[in-house]
């Protein structure tokens, strides 16, 4: 018997759309990709405008009657104050033109002068597969390095991820999570971007209004406004996993889970709270 004491990293079984074989040991598989660093608005969470808009409305009652007094008084109120009674089918409207502008983005950068299409490359980082089985990764058109077909210079607008395309016209916000971090340079432009889309209001908040929920602050809002409440502090405990650390700082300071609001969202950077004593580690956080 074998045995040498090591048990490499696995992940649980996912299922995926078998698509057919290639070779004797190269099955193919549909995979869907989750875009890293970046976030945009749900077009389907929650359910339809009106249920959305119902759980979201329980979420502010919650938070005004005491039912969610764990929560500090100042994070409250910027939830109060988002929660509108148009916040659930303005940021499912934004969801929807998201992936509208998405979709019209990959379909003309991945034309070709000639009318055919490229490749998309997808640039796996980070914890390569999450949860829910997408492929971690950021996309762009694909080069292939040839003489016929040569890799544009870094600087080459054509270089650009979508992910930061996304982020720079407004129909996506920052979410970087460790340890899914793109190096200083792209970090620097992703962080730009958004700073610019923000003072600039392109896109979603141009569209939809600055106090539009971000997609995980709107997740989070459905997660505490659930029906069968049964456990506040279960619930917030669902909503909110992830520390928030301030970028904005010489050396980064964590705020914690529940401390995000205080930072402009293009300077947020998230760790999973099971992964903060690792993080404060790799990345000399205080």
């Amino acid at each position: 018997m074998v045995d040498l004491g090591f048990v490499g990293p696995s992940r649980p079984a996912q299922d995926y759309r078998f698509l057919g074989v290639t070779d004797g040991d190269t099955p193919k598989i549909e995979m869907s990709v989750r875009m890293v660093s970046i976030d945009t608005p749900e077009s389907k969470y929650g359910g339809s405008a009106t249920t959305a808009q119902a759980t979201l409305e329980r979420t502010k009652a919650r938070l005004l009657d005491g039912t969610y007094d764990a929560l500090p008084d100042d994070l409250r109120g910027y939830l109060i104050e988002r929660l509108t009674p148009d916040a659930a089918e303005r940021h499912l409207e934004a969801g929807k033109r998201a992936a509208e502008e998405h979709s019209a983005m990959v379909t003309k950068r991945l034309m070709r002068p000639n009318g055919s299409q490229r490749k998309m490359a997808a640039i796996a980082t980070g914890e390569l597969v999450e949860k829910n089985g997408r492929l971690l990764a950021y996309t762009a058109p694909w080069f292939a390095g040839t003489p016929s077909d040569p890799l544009p210079p870094r600087d080459d607008p054509d270089r650009r991820t979508f992910n930061v395309d996304m982020v720079a016209q407004g129909w996506a916000a920052t979410f970087v999570i460790y340890p899914s971090i793109p190096g200083r340079d792209d970090l620097n432009l992703l962080v730009t971007e958004a700073e610019d889309a923000w003072q600039e209001q392109r896109g979603a908040w141009r569209e939809f209004g600055r106090d539009l929920l971000l997609g995980y602050e709107y997740r989070a809002c459905i997660k505490l406004g659930t029906l069968d409440l049964q456990d506040p502090a279960k619930a917030i405990e669902d909503a909110y996993q992830r520390v928030c650390v301030d970028l904005r700082t010489p050396t980064p300071t964590v705020v914690g889970l529940y401390g995000y609001h205080d930072v402009p969202p293009a300077q947020r950077l998230w760790i999973w709270e099971s992964d903060l004593e690792q993080a404060r580690e790799d990345l000399h956080l205080p």
